[in-house]
């Protein structure tokens, strides 16, 4: 690129109608002229060649993506990750030269693809940004919506809100319970259990993840029979409760999973929303009349190795933006591998302002007992979050009913002055 064709991929927010564009936070590491490398990585992600041959025209003013932030720093010899300083992932065109480490934020037009939840992927996270010349490591830290964008998305149908007000459940976290054994019941021990689990005060009673519509445990007789131990605990204990039934499949089922858990008398349904797509989750949202809860299978994959893939945040933005009511996410813990701030940092992407789009309830996970509770609270400063355990109820000496009374008395015996505030 010549001086002048690298300075047409930059502007200032004066500059734009920032309606008109997303913004997107990259971090990544180059080989050459840095500048030069995040003019690149707005071309692919955008226009590509923005000219034909022999004709004067130019698409950029229209089509282009623009860097409005832009910081590089050299990297001492040796100092950065191995893989940039490899040949076959510095790209063609890279040339010779340092090393930098660089951030960048970048004004994407949403006018090249739509309110359409694939192209926006193919555009903010593909072959553009992961094949950019002269950058071989890259990361997409965040993402940023105009209300224009935002306005055309249905977002959560209950959410936070509507979650508390069909639970009957204020002032206090949202209390999950994973039946366990996770896969390896048949209906009638599975509905048992979360009988017991509601009796002892758990509010949600859910499938594992990795329990499908399976031949030994089926979602239409899984879902009969909890449906109606769910209403016999609500009978004995006075307050509502859900079933979180697992409707994972292929997207074309969807629908017809949906229909079958909630008409059998699942009130609450489950997706593993990065395996199935986020389009499909959408789709579903359009249909669904219970809540949708998010699970993260997947995420780990694209979003544990620092300076390379997408930052959990973003897929939690993408979550609640395609329609998830909670979003189960990796929390605290050694067993996550997840750092603290990256946890907050999703929680807060599920409740801070986004334009028309209701908060999702967050719901950080793994390994969480009643003698975790406190400290999680402590960590979120709010009760606005969903509280799951699974062991920690389920493998409680004393049966379930114990491990969810073992639940709400920690939550008791912590005796402070509650309510919602900002995620710290």
């Amino acid at each position: 690129m010549t001086s002048d064709d690298i300075a047409g991929f930059f502007a200032t927010r004066d500059a734009i109608d920032r309606e008109q564009y997303l913004e997107l936070d990259f971090s990544f590491e180059c080989v050459g002229d840095p500048r030069e490398a995040a003019a690149h990585l707005c071309a692919e992600q955008s226009t590509a060649q923005w000219k034909r041959v022999g004709v004067d025209e130019d698409v950029r003013p229209q089509f282009a993506a623009k860097v409005l932030e832009f910081d590089a720093r050299p990297l001492p010899h040796g100092f950065s990750i191995p893989l940039a300083h490899s040949p076959q992932t510095a790209g063609p065109g890279a040339g010779p030269g340092a090393v930098h480490a660089c951030r960048a934020t970048i004004a994407h037009p949403h006018g090249n693809f739509g309110a359409r939840l694939p192209n926006l992927l193919s555009a903010i996270c593909g072959e553009g940004v992961f094949f950019s010349p002269g950058i071989p490591l890259i990361r997409l830290e965040d993402v940023r919506f105009p209300a224009s964008y935002l306005a055309q998305f249905d977002g959560p149908q209950f959410g936070i809100a509507g979650l508390r007000a069909q639970l009957q459940v204020f002032n206090r976290p949202i209390f999950f319970g994973v039946i366990k054994p996770n896969i390896g019941l048949p209906p009638e021990s599975f509905a048992a259990l979360g009988y017991e689990s509601w009796v002892g005060g758990l509010d949600i009673a859910k499938d594992d993840e990795m329990l499908a519509d399976m031949p030994w445990c089926p979602l239409a007789e899984r879902a009969a029979l909890l449906g109606a131990a769910r209403r016999r605990a609500e009978a004995v204990t006075g307050v509502p409760k859900l079933y979180l039934a697992n409707i994972t499949d292929e997207v074309d089922q969807l629908v017809a999973l949906h229909d079958v858990a909630v008409e059998q008398g699942a009130n609450a349904v489950l997706v593993n929303t990065m395996p199935v797509g986020l389009s499909g989750v959408r789709m579903l949202r359009r249909h669904a009349t219970v809540p949708i809860i998010a699970h993260f299978p997947m995420i780990a994959a694209w979003s544990r190795v620092p300076g390379y893939g997408i930052h959990s945040r973003v897929m939690t933005r993408l979550q609640r933006l395609a329609g998830c009511d909670a979003i189960i996410m990796p929390g605290f813990g050694p067993r996550m591998f997840t750092p603290e701030h990256e946890v907050l940092e999703n929680v807060r992407a599920c409740v801070e302002p986004m334009g028309t789009i209701a908060p999702s309830l967050p719901v950080p996970g793994g390994s969480d007992s009643a003698a975790t509770l406190e400290a999680v609270y402590r960590k979120l400063g709010t009760v606005d979050f969903g509280f799951v355990a699974g062991r920690g109820i389920f493998g409680h000496p004393e049966g379930p009913a114990a491990g969810a009374r073992n639940i709400r008395d920690a939550w008791s015996a912590i005796g402070t002055d509650v309510g919602s505030a900002p995620i710290h």
